[in-house]
């Protein structure tokens, strides 16, 4: 029979990346969440953490926490079915994976209604769309957005709509790097941005030119941000047309290649036992993204 403090102090160490946090969160010492680590892997006869900073869970502990997560959001079901079973009426809280660029633009009008119908409070950890399945499979989150059609073991994917990506930059940067159009030679010396090492939405831009190999790139880990290097002038990038569209309106960036737009799927991916609050975000994604999604096509 599997000790649910114990596992609480697993998924606490992983969620909140320390022992000491960890601690606090579960209003325990230090040692005690130690200790319950300790005997944990002692009744499993194998590590579930590997003590890193921060700590990263094994095999063993990544399926400890696949149980984690899908335990609690049944029970949250159970609470619901049988009110009389607990008083708690506080807010459910729900660890997402998605990329950034969607938390910036349309992943919001998505999810408000239903987190204020639910009264569910997101835990959003931020990947980039070509990798968030890593969260899933270390059992750090429920659910998360990626490119990748094919789920984990236990999960399911459903494709939710493509986010159109234009290549931009400023009118002053084109001026000056590229006054007569793209060339192999300008794009392997003139300075990209990229969101991050994840990232590979300009390397696959650069190939489409016919250029192999590496190009000069800063690196900016923020949608916004992002968007500001680029207006500034600092190089060009690869941004979601959703995102920029008041900025070609205005003048402010332009495209390196005018009606040429790279599509990206979104697949949201979800444990198949989640129960009925996972089935329930699933469900108002469907209806709701889709919409909210179309209108990047058209910039």
């Amino acid at each position: 029979m599997l000790d649910y403090k114990l596992l609480a102090a697993l998924a606490a160490v992983v969620e909140q990346g320390g022992f000491e946090r960890a601690a606090g969160v579960l209003g325990l010492s230090q040692s005690a969440i130690s200790q319950r680590i300790k005997l944990l892997e002692a009744r499993l006869g194998a590590p579930v953490l590997v003590r890193a900073n921060p700590p990263q869970a094994t095999a063993a502990g990544q399926r400890l926490l696949n149980h984690v997560q899908q335990v609690r959001l049944l029970e949250r079901d159970l609470r619901h079915d049988l009110p009389q079973i607990s008083s708690d009426a506080g807010r459910t809280r729900l660890r997402v994976a998605l990329n950034a660029d969607s938390l910036a633009t349309w992943w919001a009008g998505a999810v408000a209604p239903w987190c204020e119908r639910e009264r569910v409070l997101l835990d959003q950890q931020l990947e980039d769309q070509d990798v968030g399945l890593r969260r899933m499979r270390s059992g750090e989150v429920a659910a998360c957005l990626c490119a990748v059609e094919q789920p984990v073991a236990g999960a399911r994917s459903l494709l939710l709509g493509e986010m159109h990506y234009l290549a931009v930059a400023s009118p002053g940067f084109i001026r000056r790097h590229f006054p007569d159009g793209l060339s192999q030679a300008d794009v392997r010396s003139v300075p990209a941005v990229v969101f991050g090492p994840d990232d590979q939405l300009q390397h696959r831009f650069v190939r489409q030119l016919g250029v192999d190999g590496e190009f000069e790139y800063h690196l900016c880990p923020s949608s916004e941000g992002f968007v500001r290097m680029l207006e500034a002038g600092i190089g060009w990038g690869m941004v979601p047309a959703l995102q920029i569209g008041d900025a070609l309106r205005a003048g402010r960036l332009q495209q390196l290649s005018p009606g040429w737009s790279q599509p990206v799927p979104l697949y949201w991916h979800y444990w198949r036992s989640g129960g009925q609050l996972l089935e329930g975000l699933t469900a108002e994604l469907a209806r709701r993204a889709p919409a909210l999604l179309a209108p990047g096509v058209s910039h």
